[in-house]
């Protein structure tokens, strides 16, 4: 498992070291500091192997952190670990620095020694550490409090502590979805993708249960032949359902009863959690269709035609619009006519930048440029990257939709009607390009 942890600013100064086996030594990292931070050439493997031993490394603004072995092990884990303590960090002191790593160093081993154990990554939760490790130190907890923190790290339900009373239940659930495109200039889709995230935040009191349901084909048919019944009927639940081609769920949810059930049911962690991830490429509907024109005039002039369609409900309004169309290395002069929004040729990104703060649903925006060249000696012809595009809608574009989210607490003295619930659907773009 992992030997050594080691926390390096951008001079490659160790800041941390942590050494959880014997055969990792101080030459290591010397070995990291010359090969990876000091490298003559960007590093751009995140595993770096020298003399049997490998490096994983992760970089956050100026400060590396890097795991160290010897032995064969599962790199995905040891990446997992390096994220979960990245977040670990920030949700202690906030953004990873320099200067607040040297402020928390005590804080920093006290949480690596609770975190890793001879190696071997142990519980994660910021939660359960927050319990007990604190920015004064470690807490000291009468009996009681131990037996609880050691039932709650040991227990069925380590990451939800008892004991939880809020005035107020509340319960923040977001559908976030990043829409990915390749469309080709005659408009027919080459590839798209959905990668969607549930991100939660419940304030409940007690130990509630909830269940969860989705639009999902699995889910929708399993609820029993009737959903044949119901199309013969005229019901819309075969037509609403979404096929998601892959998932993952937070530890929290009970697998047992997803795959019997089919139901998401789940004891939810105290706060801010992602509960769910998932993946679709069926019937998505794209927020956005870029139709693009290009015209070579001679060598030395080119004329660009952009159509941008809005392809969503009308009392929609999409945000932060953002269309980048890229022009020749020798360019000299851009001239540009846009309707709505503000357009600008950038220089340093040979790029036209086109933005629009708002825009409704089932509307067209146009913009036109003309742009002048310069001769130059290369016969290589210009290879035309695609328009990209940036925006933000509110609503899922693979069809996401909750369909019911109920909260249990028996013991407590509040129902599921009594906790104010709060969903909301944002779409963004990820890559969402259109070849012209």
């Amino acid at each position: 498992m992992i030997g050594g942890m080691f926390i390096y600013n951008h001079k490659g100064e160790v800041l941390i070291s942590r050494v959880y086996r014997d055969d990792i030594g101080r030459n290591a990292v010397d070995a990291f500091r010359v090969n990876v931070i000091h490298a003559r050439q960007q590093v751009r493997s995140p595993v770096t192997n020298i003399a049997r031993t490998s490096f994983f490394h992760v970089k956050r603004s100026n400060i590396w952190l890097a795991a160290v072995t010897k032995q064969n092990v599962n790199a995905a884990m040891v990446f997992e670990f390096l994220f979960k303590m990245v977040e670990v960090m920030q949700s202690y002191f906030g953004k990873i620095s320099e200067d607040n790593i040297k402020n928390n160093f005590v804080l920093i081993y006290e949480i690596l020694d609770e975190i890793l154990d001879f190696g071997y990554p142990q519980n994660t939760d910021t939660g359960i550490l927050k319990t007990f490790i604190t920015q004064q130190g470690v807490k000291s907890q009468s009996k009681e409090e131990t037996a609880q923190i050691t039932s709650q790290v040991t227990g069925q339900i380590g990451w939800r502590r008892e004991g939880i009373k809020y005035r107020r239940n509340e319960l923040f659930l977001d559908v976030l979805e990043s829409v990915n495109l390749l469309m080709s200039p005659q408009g027919q889709v080459l590839s798209a993708h959905v990668a969607g995230r549930i991100v939660m935040k419940s304030y409940l009191s007690g130990m509630p249960e909830c269940k969860f349901g989705i639009n999902d084909k699995l889910l929708m048919e399993s609820k029993g032949k009737s959903s044949l019944d119901d199309s013969s009927r005229g019901g819309s639940s075969a037509k609403t359902a979404i096929a998601i081609d892959d998932c993952q769920f937070h530890q929290c949810v009970k697998l047992s009863k997803f795959e019997t059930e089919h139901s998401i049911s789940f004891i939810p962690p105290d706060g801010e959690y992602e509960l769910m991830k998932y993946r679709t490429t069926k019937d998505i509907s794209l927020p956005f269709r870029v139709i693009p024109l290009v015209r070579e005039i001679g060598r030395q002039k080119m004329e660009v035609k952009v159509v941008v369609k809005s392809n969503f409900k009308p009392s929609l309004l999409a945000q932060k619009v953002e269309v980048r169309i890229p022009t020749p290395l020798n360019t000299s002069g851009v001239q540009v006519i846009c309707m709505k929004g503000k357009a600008k040729y950038k220089a340093s990104e040979n790029a036209i930048v086109w933005k629009i703060k708002r825009m409704g649903g089932m509307k067209e925006c146009q913009l036109s440029a003309e742009i002048e060249l310069l001769n130059t000696n290369d016969k290589k012809k210009w290879t035309r990257p695609p328009i990209s595009m940036n925006f933000e809608v509110p609503f899922a574009p693979s069809g996401f939709k909750v369909r019911y989210l109920k909260v249990f607490e028996p013991k407590m003295n509040y129902s599921d009607h009594d906790v104010i619930k709060w969903v909301r659907y944002i779409g963004r773009s990820g890559l969402y390009e259109t070849r012209c």
